[in-house]
């Protein structure tokens, strides 16, 4: 009788793993900052200071990185960062570019 042992198989699994996305916040001549520094830390759960360092960074360099994300969840948070600006009245936009 064969041993358990003896019926196993060893699989190297090779795990690939995805794509990073980095999202960035584009600076405009409309959004306030206090919207900036809100979105950051509703969408991308950052502290009070870090969504400030960002929106500063936005502010002065006309963006500013967000996070780093797998595929769908930066073209999640580019959606939800649309969606909340209009519907507060502000043209804030986000972008995602491969890492």
């Amino acid at each position: 009788m064969a041993t358990k042992h003896e019926h196993s198989t060893h699989l190297d699994l090779m795990v690939e793993h995805p794509k990073q996305y980095n999202v960035f916040l584009l600076n405009d001549d409309y959004t306030s900052m206090d919207f900036v520094v809100d979105i950051l830390m509703k969408l991308f759960r950052k502290n009070v200071h870090e969504a400030h360092k960002i929106m500063m960074e936005v502010h002065q360099k006309g963006r500013g990185l967000c996070g780093v994300y797998p595929y769908e969840v930066a073209e999640t948070k580019v959606y939800q960062v649309s969606s909340l600006a209009r519907e507060s009245g502000f043209p804030l936009k986000a972008t995602l570019e491969e890492a």
